[in-house]
């Protein structure tokens, strides 16, 4: 495994991180916390050291299974997110969002809660999650997170766009105007935009990057068929038959990254964004063993070279030369 700082922070994380969503949440099948606990003991053996949850995820359940895996142990880096209420009563329809609350006596509460659930004194990096530009503009907000620093609560702070892939102007807004340590986006080599440009702002700024969905929801693992079948409890269910043909045929076409069989598509997928000394870690989407072995080594793989690299850009701007029709 090989191992990256957060920008100017101090901050080191392995550049295969584990995003603890895949396993607290539901969306990606079902684990008991047994289960989940020892998969994420098994990444840590295999030398990853970043984990990132959020307290929206299972409701504190992503906080708690670090607890249980690791404690308060200081080499492992944890990141975490806050903004959405999680306390109050919610009638959730579909995949729709909760309510923000950005008011201070609300976030310094959810640090505490978050604290307690990780069984931690201090947050490595703690992450407005999925803001708009309101919070972002908010002096006060950020005046309340520069307090948590000196405070020794959290270490660094930063933003993770979303909840899909965009938020260009929230992205842009804050590395221009905020102090943020990390920015938490959405890019692979299936969806370069606005990621390439986020990731600039970002260069320039010094701001590290973590990168989420780095296998555009599991279509650059390499595993899918155009008879694939997504079980009920799986959130790619929604996704249509035409996002499914298109990809598979976009994947076709990236089959020179693992000519040289020294790499999978996966592992060649999260290679191509660590070609950006930008991107700090990268967030795969492991709920097996299977993938966490794979992602885990891909540290270890050869680095693409730069004509690798540019192939793929160029790719994506030519369309990955589908017709219309295919599209």
């Amino acid at each position: 495994m090989r191992y990256r700082s957060f920008g100017t922070t101090g901050i080191t994380a392995s550049e295969v991180g584990f995003g603890v969503w895949t396993l607290a949440t539901g969306w990606w099948g079902t684990h008991s916390d047994e289960d989940a606990v020892a998969l994420l003991r098994r990444a840590n053996e295999l030398g990853i050291t970043f984990f990132d949850t959020a307290d929206t995820y299972g409701e504190g359940r992503g906080e708690r299974l670090l607890a249980d895996a690791f404690g308060d142990r200081d080499d492992v880096v944890v990141g975490t997110k806050f903004g959405y209420d999680i306390y109050s009563p919610w009638d959730r329809k579909g995949h729709s969002e909760r309510p923000h609350d950005w008011t201070p006596g609300f976030v310094r509460f959810a640090l505490e809660q978050s604290l307690q659930r990780l069984g931690r004194e201090t947050i490595d990096v703690y992450q407005l999650h999925n803001p708009r530009l309101d919070p972002l503009r908010s002096d006060e907000l950020f005046a309340l997170l520069d307090d948590f620093v000196r405070e020794g609560k959290i270490r660094t702070y930063g933003a993770a766009l979303g909840p899909a892939i965009g938020w260009r102007d929230e992205g842009l807004w804050a590395l221009e105007h905020r102090r943020l340590g990390t920015l938490q986006i959405i890019h692979n080599a299936l969806e370069q935009q606005p990621g390439r440009e986020l990731l600039e702002a970002a260069r320039r700024r010094g701001t590290g990057v973590m990168v989420r969905v780095p296998h555009s929801s599991g279509m650059l693992e390499g595993r899918y068929t155009k008879d694939t079948v997504f079980s009920a409890d799986d959130h790619r269910r929604h996704r249509t038959q035409a996002w499914l043909t298109e990809g598979l045929q976009k994947i076709e076409r990236l089959e020179f990254l693992t000519a040289s069989g020294e790499r999978t598509l996966g592992q060649a997928a999260l290679r191509w964004l660590l070609a950006d000394p930008v991107v700090t870690t990268t967030l795969p989407n492991i709920y097996g063993e299977e993938q966490l072995l794979e992602f885990a080594a891909a540290s270890d793989t050869p680095d693409l070279t730069a004509d690798e690299v540019e192939e793929v850009k160029a790719l994506y701007d030519a369309g990955f030369g589908l017709t219309p029709a295919a599209v």
